[in-house]
C-alpha cells in the first residue's frame, strides 16, 4: 500500500514542487530570520538568485552549531504564540537544540510519518507498542501521530520496565513495535530469560527501527530472536529537520524512500564540501521546503549515506538514501586509519559464540592508540584454548575489515551494559590522556 500520490510522481513533477517550495521558503527565511539573512549577505546570494534547484548549492549550510548560537528560538520564522509544541534534544554536548511546530508543522509531521509507517506495512488493524521515551525526544510522539493518523491502536509504553512491556506485547497482541534496534534485542533477551519464545509466543510481525543505525547484521540479529517472518524496517530522521519522518524502508529493504516534496537531499563531501553526484557516498545535507516554525536551509546533518535514483518495485519514485554507514563525529581515526564503529560491528554480530551486545574503547599508550572492544560470550567457555581460539577468530576477522589489530576481551554472559534507548558503545579515552 502506498499512503499519498506524491510519493509516486514523475521526477519532473516532483523537482517542480521542490523547486516552487525551496523559493518561497529562501524568500520567507531571508525576510524573517535575521541569521540567515546575515549568511546569505556573507555568500552574496539572494532570493531572486534561486532560480533552479541547482541554486541550491549557492546557499550557505547550517549546522548544529548555528541551532546553539541562536539558542533557543533565533533560527525560528514564527513567534513564539504561533508555535504549539517545543521539543529539544539532549543537550549532552552543549546548549540543546530546540525545535519548534506550528500547527501545520504538526499536520506536516503526521503525514510525513504515516508515509512512513505505511511504508513498513504498518495498517488499520495493527497494535503497535511505542518504547521510545516520551518527553522532548521527537521519537515518541512522532511515531505516535503517525501510526493513530493510520488507524493502528497506539500502546504509549514508553522505556524501562521490559518484564511488562512483554507483558503488555502478549497480553494486548502487540503486532508492531517501535523501538531502537538495542531495546529491541533487549527485550526479546528478557523474554527469553522469562521463558517466554518472541518469535512464537508474541504477535509482533514488524518493527519500525529507529534512532539508531540498524545494520544489515542487526537485523540478522533481529530475525534471530524475533523470527524470521518479522518485517524489520529502518526509518530516519532528527530533531532539527523534524523528528522521524523523513525517510523509511519499504518491504524491499531497498533504501529509505525520502518524503522529497518536504524535503531536499544532497550528498557533500565533508571535507571540502563540493556537493557529489548521484551514486556517491558522502555526508547528507538536508533542505526543510515546507516547515513554518524551522525551515533550515541545508542542513549538515554528518550522517554518511548515498542517494539511489533507480526504480523501486514497490512503485516510490521517491530518491532513496543507503541506510547509514555511519556519522562523520563517529569516525574513529586509530593509528591513522578511519575506523566507523558500524564496521566493527558487521563483524561482531557475524560470529555465532557472541552475543550482539558489544564495546569499542580507544586508548593512548606511550603515544600509540590502541583499541580495545569487548564482547560478550553467549555461553560460558571454561576451555582456555577455545576462549583463545575465539580471541584469536575475532581479531582475524577485524584485522580484515579495519586494516589494523584490536585487542579483544571476552566478557561472561549477561555482563555489558544494556540500552533503552539509543545506544552508546564508544569510549574514546585518548582525551583524558
Amino acid at each position: 500500500m502506498i499512503w499519498a500520490k506524491e510519493e509516486t510522481m514523475s521526477r519532473a513533477e516532483i523537482e517542480a514542487i521542490q523547486l516552487n517550495r525551496l523559493q518561497k521558503t529562501v524568500k520567507r527565511v531571508y525576510e524573517k530570520v535575521l541569521p540567515y539573512r546575515r549568511k546569505m549577505e556573507q555568500f552574496h546570494v539572494t532570493p531572486e538568485d534561486i532560480k533552479t534547484l541547482k541554486d541550491l548549492e549557492r546557499l550557505p549550510f547550517t549546522t548544529k552549531q548555528d541551532m546553539r548560537d541562536h539558542y533557543p528560538f533565533g533560527l525560528f520564522a514564527v513567534p513564539k504564540d504561533q508555535l504549539v509544541r517545543i521539543h529539544a534534544s539532549s543537550g549532552t554536548t552543549g546548549k540543546p537544540t530546540v525545535v519548534g511546530y506550528t500547527k501545520k508543522d504538526l499536520e506536516l509531521w503526521t503525514e510525513c510519518v504515516s508515509r512512513i509507517a505505511v511504508m513498513g506495512n504498518a495498517g488499520s488493524k495493527d497494535i503497535a507498542q511505542i518504547c521510545f521515551g516520551y518527553g522532548m525526544f521527537t521519537g515518541a510522539l512522532g511515531l505516535h501521530f503517525g501510526l493513530e493518523n493510520i488507524g493502528a491502536a497506539i500502546v504509549p509504553s514508553s522505556t524501562g520496565n521490559t518484564e511488562k512491556q512483554i507483558m503488555f506485547m502478549k497480553d494486548f497482541g502487540t503486532t508492531l513495535l517501535v523501538a531502537t534496534p538495542s531495546y529491541a534485542l533487549r527485550i526479546a533477551e528478557v523474554a527469553q530469560g522469562m521463558g517466554i519464545n518472541p518469535a512464537k509466543d508474541l504477535n509482533v510481525k514488524i518493527g519500525l527501527m529507529g534512532s539508531e543505525l540498524l545494520t544489515e547484521a542487526m537485523r540478522t540479529e533481529m530475525h534471530k530472536l524475533w523470527g524470521e517472518d518479522m518485517l524489520v524496517t529502518s526509518n530516519y530522521g532528527m530533531s532539527e529537520l523534524m523528528g522521524p519522518g523523513v525517510s523509511g524502508e519499504c518491504e524491499y529493504l531497498c533504501g529509505m524512500h525520502i518524503n522529497e516534496d518536504f524535503f531536499i537531499p544532497e550528498i557533500i563531501d565533508p571535507k571540502t564540501e563540493e556537493v557529489l553526484p548521484p551514486g556517491e557516498k558522502g555526508e547528507l545535507v538536508i533542505t526543510c521546503i515546507y516547515k513554518e516554525a524551522l525551515p533550515l536551509i541545508r542542513y549538515r546533518t554528518k550522517d554518511v549515506t548515498r542517494l539511489l535514483y533507480e526504480p523501486c518495485k514497490c512503485g516510490r519514485t521517491t530518491v532513496r538514501m543507503e541506510n547509514l554507514d555511519g556519522r562523520t563525529d563517529d569516525m574513529l581515526k586509530i593509528r591513522g586509519v578511519n575506523v566507523f564503529p558500524s564496521q566493527i560491528e558487521e563483524v561482531l554480530l557475524g560470529i555465532d559464540e557472541i552475543g550482539p551486545h558489544y564495546e569499542i574503547i580507544v586508548k593512548r599508550k606511550n603515544h600509540s592508540d590502541i583499541l580495545e572492544i569487548r564482547v560478550e560470550l553467549v555461553k560460558p567457555v571454561d576451555a582456555y584454548k577455545e576462549l583463545e581460539a575465539l580471541e584469536q577468530k575475532i581479531k582475524y576477522k577485524l584485522r580484515i575489515v579495519l586494516g589494523l589489530d584490536a585487542k579483544i576481551l571476552l566478557e561472561s554472559p549477561n555482563t555489558l551494559q544494556r540500552f533503552e534507548g539509543k545506544a552508546q558503545r564508544i569510549k574514546d579515552m585518548r582525551k583524558e590522556v
